[in-house]
């Protein structure tokens, strides 16, 4: 069978080395290149899960030809990718990247201009899939925005998030969702046995506020494209686990919604037929157990399930999200983007 070659950048971080194996698994990708520069020139393996381990050898980026590849995924840092992105793209190759810097709410006008001013569409194909077939360059969304989006997409879509309706996001993520970098705050001895949360930062006037990490104006963007009306407060925490993310979601409704049977047919009817959701049927009579990360691992899926809020004034929904952070999270994403714009089948070499 014929193979299309493709490359990865920043091949040896948690997300470029998940990459790498999803590729070495893939019927119809073969790997053009792995570059690393810190790395270069180290032997690794590569390949389980998903595939036979695979012996590969890091290059330098600069000593990679991006042409030799017809796509590359950039798994490189945010603030450096984007430059990389725009030389694959200059070298004819089509590009997905994996970083925050092609992302709506990111995007900048000159970042735009090197990539030749095309827009640059948003990569998460359950909700955008007619913008990604055949497109030069896509942006991979990040790991939180996927489980987060994916879960509140069908509510957006109803109508049902106007008026600035407050929605509440508590979500928990493994360690590799920081990368590999060393850190002090990252090593077992400070994660094991705890469980905090994270992401504030300065507001405005200098204090310290909640409600300001990076991923929320790609989120706020997303939605906003999908006519929400909503303000998202959201509040990541770090688990003592190595992957996964269980996102928490709580959505007032409007007045007189029926909130027991949105839960049981909005998000069934939203999804039916997506390969990679799982719609997981918590408030029907033969309920379901709520996503949970080991129903994840390894697999590139999203698993949501809802359910009305009891004792509350207001009707309300409970909405939870599963997915594996370094699969469909980010490198099985990255993977489902490619096989679109390549013209492949969507769920050649994914797992399920």
């Amino acid at each position: 069978m014929h193979t299309v070659p493709v490359g990865v950048l920043g091949a040896s971080g948690y997300a470029g080395r998940e990459l790498c194996a999803l590729v070495a698994a893939h019927p119809q990708l073969t790997l053009a290149f792995a570059a690393a520069d810190r790395r270069r020139g180290e032997r690794v393996g590569v390949g389980p899960p998903y595939a036979a381990p695979l012996d590969l050898t890091f290059a330098a980026a600069d000593d990679v030809r991006l042409g030799d590849a017809a796509l590359v995924f950039s798994a490189l840092p945010h603030g450096a990718s984007a430059e990389w992105s725009a030389r694959a793209r200059a070298a004819g190759t089509r590009v997905v990247d994996l970083s925050s810097d092609l992302r709506p709410g990111h995007l900048s006008d000159a970042t735009r201009a090197t990539l030749g001013g095309a827009a640059v569409p948003y990569g998460l194909p359950e909700l955008f899939r007619a913008d990604l077939a055949g497109a030069d360059v896509v942006a991979n969304p990040g790991c939180y925005p996927t489980a987060i989006l994916v879960a509140l997409a069908p509510l957006a879509r109803a109508g049902l998030l106007t008026g600035g309706v407050l929605v509440s996001v508590a979500a928990a993520s493994g360690v590799t969702g920081a990368g590999n970098s060393p850190r002090a705050d990252l090593l077992f001895g400070e994660v094991a046995e705890d469980f905090r949360a994270y992401g504030h930062a300065a507001g405005g006037d200098g204090a310290p506020a909640a409600n300001v990490h990076r991923h929320l104006p790609e989120m706020r963007a997303a939605l906003t494209a999908l006519g929400a009306d909503a303000d998202l407060v959201f509040t990541p925490h770090l688990l003592p686990a190595a992957r996964g993310i269980l996102a928490t979601i709580t959505v007032p409704l409007p007045g007189g919604s029926d909130a027991p049977a949105l839960a049981r047919t909005l998000w069934r009817d939203a999804y039916a037929g997506e390969p990679f959701v799982e719609v997981a049927d918590a408030a029907g009579p033969a309920a379901e157990p709520l996503p949970t990360l080991a129903a994840v691992r390894h697999r590139n899926v999203v698993r949501v399930a809802a359910l009305p809020v009891a004792g509350v004034r207001r009707p309300a929904l409970l909405v939870t999200a599963a997915i594996d952070n370094l699969v469909k999270g980010a490198a099985g994403q990255a993977v489902q983007n490619a096989n679109l714009m390549l013209g492949l089948a969507e769920d050649a070499g994914l797992p399920r």
